[in-house]
């Protein structure tokens, strides 16, 4: 009779006190996290290939968004040995956290396989890994956007392209700070002491977080730069770093605002 009461207080006890729920909201700079965290930019695109800017949501599976045979070989012999060497993913025993954009998740299912974590261990991204929207620079050469974004990228970390007419999001380097940080606020609440692989289709989302992580002025994310098939482990801020404050020029004010 007292073990069955017991029993019941017991029970009841996870309804008086139910467990707390606990969410890891990160903010930036970041001295430590709950996880270990690697950076990886998939494999070069068709459309990288053709040299062509595509980042309207529309497209996020296209064929023309997918691996070209460069980036099927750079998964293979660049991205799956750095990740190696790194031992980011021992035993299997990592998670893989690809955007849906279809060449991250084809490199996400590639390194399933050769680094033996196997499909239940790749964690979709819906939209916080989208690549970065570039608006009216949609269509252009990688050459052409990408110098743009940089000047742009310059004068302030609240700069947009201009909006197109096609519907391609136009956003500024803090827009894509606050999705990924939603990517590490939800990583973080998830999981504790595990290795993470996020994987982007576009250096933007990993040089923007990675210039978050560690205080950096906005403007200067693009010296984190990523190319088609590069991994980093995520450097942490051991305290947050003193940028001098510097005013910027536009060589040509119309393409700036």
């Amino acid at each position: 009779m007292l073990a069955a009461a017991a029993l019941s207080l017991d029970a009841t006890s996870h309804f008086v006190h139910p467990r707390r729920a606990e969410a890891a909201l990160v903010q930036f700079p970041a001295a430590d996290l709950r996880n270990s965290y690697y950076l990886v930019r998939a494999g070069e695109g068709q459309c990288e290939a053709d040299n062509y800017v595509l980042t309207n949501t529309v497209f996020k599976t296209s064929t023309s968004n997918g691996l070209s045979s460069t980036g099927k070989r750079q998964v293979a012999r660049q991205i799956v040995p750095a990740l190696r060497e790194l031992d980011a993913c021992p035993d299997g025993g990592c998670w893989l956290w690809p955007s849906i954009t279809q060449r991250s998740y084809q490199t996400a299912e590639i390194l399933a396989s050769l680094l033996g974590t196997g499909y239940s261990r790749i964690v979709p991204e819906y939209s916080f890994l989208d690549p970065r929207g570039v608006g009216s620079l949609e269509g252009l050469t990688y050459e052409s956007a990408n110098q743009q974004l940089q000047e742009g990228d310059l004068l302030s970390p609240n700069w947009r392209p201009r909006l197109g007419t096609d519907g391609t999001p136009n956003e500024s380097s803090q827009d894509v700070l606050i999705r990924v940080r939603q990517v590490m606020s939800i990583c973080e609440t998830q999981w504790t002491n595990n290795n993470v692989i996020i994987i982007s289709p576009d250096s933007d989302n990993l040089s923007i977080l990675q210039a978050g992580i560690l205080g950096i002025d906005l403007r200067r994310h693009h010296d984190f730069a990523f190319a088609p098939g590069e991994v980093r482990p995520l450097q942490m801020a051991a305290e947050p770093t003193a940028v001098v404050s510097k005013s910027y020029t536009c060589r040509n004010p119309p393409k700036c605002f």
